[in-house]
Formats: C-alpha cells, sequence, structure tokens
C-alpha cells in the first residue's frame, strides 16, 4: 500500500484535485486497479520522500468519459510524494 501526496491539473494548469490541499493524504494498493493506469505504471519504483511528475495521456486516465471537472480526452499531470509504502494484508487485496 502507498501513502502519497498529490495535486492533480489538467494541461492548462487548472488544479482538479489534490490531497495536499486537503491536508489528508490518500492511501491505496498499487496494481488492485484502485486508481487509474497511469498511476500504476506511474508510481512503479518510487522510493518514500521521493516526488514525480506523471503525466498521464488520456487512454492511461479517464479516456473519453468527464468525470468530474475533467473533460473528456483529458491529459493529466500529477504531482506525487511519497509519503509512505507498507505491505497490504491479506483483508486489502
Amino acid at each position: 500500500m502507498l501513502t502519497v501526496n498529490y495535486t492533480g491539473t489538467l494541461q492548462d494548469g487548472t488544479v482538479f484535485d489534490s490531497s495536499a490541499s486537503r491536508g489528508v493524504p490518500f492511501t491505496f494498493t498499487l496494481g488492485a486497479h484502485e486508481v487509474i493506469q497511469g498511476w500504476d505504471q506511474g508510481l512503479v519504483g518510487m522510493k518514500v520522500g521521493g516526488k514525480r511528475v506523471i503525466v498521464v495521456p488520456p487512454t492511461l486516465g479517464y479516456g473519453d468519459r468527464q468525470i468530474g471537472s475533467i473533460p473528456p480526452d483529458s491529459t493529466l499531470i500529477f504531482m506525487v510524494e511519497l509519503l509512505d509504502v507498507k505491505d497490504a494484508s491479506p483483508e486489502q487485496l
């Protein structure tokens, strides 16, 4: 399980989501289809304390669907900081 702080923007810089601004980190299991495919691929190999910019094309994001304020066929840009890594318990898989 990974715990991250992130800010997601559109290509024009519009912020559509930010765990950092909410003050609540986001925890999920990598590779368990809990997040968009771009995250499952883009966060592999990160180390705790690391920061990474992930550019997610529509095919690895939300595709041709509108999700909230994210227009269809949007390329998404995420600034991600990895805060913690823990093994998932069998109940969490």
